[in-house]
């Protein structure tokens, strides 16, 4: 299925660049990480779990693209991966090379992701319009046939240990990806991602916030970001250099987490 080649315009590029990764990072430093999604009014991601639910318009959709351009990843979590069958590349007209494309990263701590040859991410590196996808599991959630098929479209597996509770650490992911050369990574979700994020001490990892805020209310029911209160804690947790940006019907709102 072909998809429509997308535009961002130069003018709305200012704005955004306070909050994007350096174009020269230190080798040595830990991987910038920009936290992006799309929410309703109601902090809602979805209508409801596992519902494909559309909420950016078609100017905030152009700037994610722009976004992936200038991060070396993207990443989302493997229930992502299995309800969108996301293509994770950008269609930005720009575009000239494959190295200008992001590398799709899948976080599939249990080995849940039972993609083939008819994943998006998968058919678009065979293709050559999007990179092949590194899925991040632990030692165990890997087939041999889905490590050649990986292989064949330039992908592959990264092992990582998970904790008592079944995920990886925030900080495991990032060494591992830096290990592997990654300077910037943008995580677009899902819900149980980003709110693992927004809790501490992984906030502080979090070097960016940008988030596309559609004028909708979705209602209860559906996935929310609202990241578990720890016992406790009487903190707030608050964005500063915050900027908001109209697109189209949407706002963006681009900000850094508030270190206490």
């Amino acid at each position: 299925m072909s998809r429509e080649t997308l535009s961002f315009p130069p003018t709305s590029i200012p704005p955004l660049e306070p909050y994007l990764p350096l174009t020269s990072p230190s080798p040595s430093s830990k991987p910038h990480l920009t936290l992006t999604y799309a929410t309703s009014l109601d902090a809602s991601l979805t209508l409801a779990p596992g519902v494909r639910t559309t909420l950016s318009g078609p100017y905030s959709k152009s700037m994610t693209h722009y976004l992936r351009t200038r991060h070396n990843a993207i990443l989302v979590g493997c229930t992502t991966a299995l309800i969108d069958n996301p293509a994770l590349n950008s269609r930005l007209g720009s575009i000239t090379s494959l190295d200008q494309q992001p590398r799709p990263i899948i976080l599939d701590p249990k080995g849940r992701w039972d993609f083939t040859e008819d994943s998006q991410v998968i058919r678009l590196a065979a293709e050559f319009k999007g990179k092949g996808p590194w899925v991040v599991t632990k030692r165990g959630g890997e087939t041999k046939e889905r490590g050649e098929l990986l292989e064949r479209v330039g992908g592959k597996f990264l092992f990582l240990e998970t904790g008592e509770d079944g995920r990886f650490k925030w900080g495991d992911v990032l060494s591992v990806l830096g290990e592997q050369g990654v300077r910037s990574v943008m995580v677009e979700g899902g819900g149980e991602v980003i709110n693992s994020l927004l809790i501490d001490p992984e906030n502080r990892l979090v070097d960016s916030v940008i988030i596309t805020i559609a004028p909708t209310w979705l209602g209860k029911g559906g996935v929310v970001v609202s990241p578990s209160r720890q016992q406790g804690q009487t903190s707030q947790l608050k964005l500063r250099d915050v900027s908001w940006q109209p697109h189209g019907e949407d706002v963006v709102l681009c900000g850094r987490i508030l270190r206490s």
